[in-house]
């Protein structure tokens, strides 16, 4: 399902990055740390027609992901943003973006935050919104909620409970070893059926097939990401012997990676972030993938954004593919204050897909100037 109608090209006169921390709501635990601050980048450029906007998910530390800010400011001002704004002289498409930035090896969540604020600025010219432009096929979205490990079994019961009462209609939690049994046990003695899946965040090896077999009896949706990223084979040797389907999430950094993955069995459903995947372009191709496949459930990832990048989830979302609800959440999981006018809010289990032009939000300038720690602005 390739794009129907190309955006029309913009001429770049600049582009603005900003450093942001964001305090949480409450900290957010996985296997590789907790956060209590979230560090993201966001971009803006600068068009004769208006600006747009995208946000780069990077982490302070490359825990996730080898990709973090300081890493992602420098690689960004040096070399991903000049060669954009040479390439804008005249006009560029936002479908060129990524064959602009090709020859930089790596650093995909850069070029994704650059190629969404192309996108945007270009859309909202046009009076075009994401959605339409990505292909959606519905107005909203059910919504997930992804919730930390928490301090013992019961605190991580009253957590779930918060979000079950708000009306989320999926839970995931955070596993590692010492911290997976007993939780996924604690969570559906308490709510019985609700929809639960489980997110390991890399934390095992082949050698703890036995301990992830145990989580079969708990009737879940999948188990994300058990394995390291690059352990496609070994994810392929767990599937066999696990009942609970496999999700592959920073092991899919492509449509090619996704290939792979799903050639060797090594995944039964696709997680589909488009940071990690390099862009909302590449996240589409790899959800027509996986449709193409015919029996692909894919879902879509979060990475504690703002409301820029959560606008942007909530339009690729709705592409006919996502079968499984996705951790679009509301703004005000992660965030008391967030940058955007009008955060999106759940309502009964589910978001809306905005229909504005570009991603469909507008920044709050005194939210994003209080938020802002480093800004810099690049010109031709």
């Amino acid at each position: 399902m390739p794009i129907a109608r190309p955006a029309a090209p913009v001429r770049l006169d600049a582009v603005e990055l900003r450093v942001l921390h964001l305090p949480l709501v409450s900290p957010f635990a996985t296997s590789f740390g907790t956060e209590t601050v979230r560090e993201v980048i966001v971009v803006r450029v600068r068009t004769a027609d208006g600006d747009g906007w995208g946000e780069i998910v990077t982490q302070q530390s490359p825990l996730y992901s080898s990709e973090y800010t300081q890493g992602a400011w420098d690689v960004a001002q040096r070399f991903l943003a000049p060669a954009l704004l040479d390439a804008a002289a005249h006009a560029l498409a936002p479908e060129e973006v990524a064959g602009v930035l090709e020859p930089f090896v790596g650093h995909r969540m850069v070029k994704a935050g650059l190629e969404l604020a192309v996108l945007d600025a270009a859309l909202r010219a046009e009076g075009r919104a994401l959605g339409e432009y990505l292909g959606a096929t519905v107005d909203r979205v059910p919504s997930g909620v992804s919730v930390g490990i928490q301090r013992d079994p019961s605190a991580l019961v009253d957590a779930v409970a918060g979000y079950v009462d708000q009306g989320y209609v999926r839970i995931k939690i955070k596993i590692k070893p010492g911290r997976d049994v007993a939780d996924t046990a604690a969570v559906r003695d308490a709510f019985g059926a609700i929809p639960l899946q489980v997110d390991a965040n890399s934390a095992y090896t082949l050698a703890d097939a036995d301990t992830l077999a145990e989580l079969d009896r708990f009737d879940l949706l999948l188990i994300e990401q058990p394995l390291q990223e690059d352990d496609i084979v070994d994810h392929a040797a767990l599937a066999a012997r696990l009942r609970t389907p496999i999700c592959l999430d920073e092991s899919i950094v492509s449509a090619k990676a996704a290939r792979d993955a799903l050639a060797l069995r090594a995944a039964a459903i696709i997680n589909i972030k488009a940071g990690r995947v390099g862009g909302y372009l590449e996240a589409v191709r790899v959800h027509d993938l996986c449709r193409e496949a015919g029996v692909v459930p894919v879902w879509c990832g979060g990475m504690l954004e703002t409301g820029i990048g959560r606008a942007a989830n909530a339009a690729l979302a709705a592409l006919p593919g996502f079968t499984l609800p996705g951790d679009v959440s509301a703004s005000d999981r992660f965030y008391a204050r967030d940058i955007v006018r009008e955060p999106i809010v759940l309502e009964d289990g589910h978001v809306r897909v905005p229909t504005a032009p570009g991603i469909g939000v507008e920044i709050d300038p005194v939210a994003l100037e209080d938020a802002t720690v480093a800004r810099v602005e690049l010109r031709r």
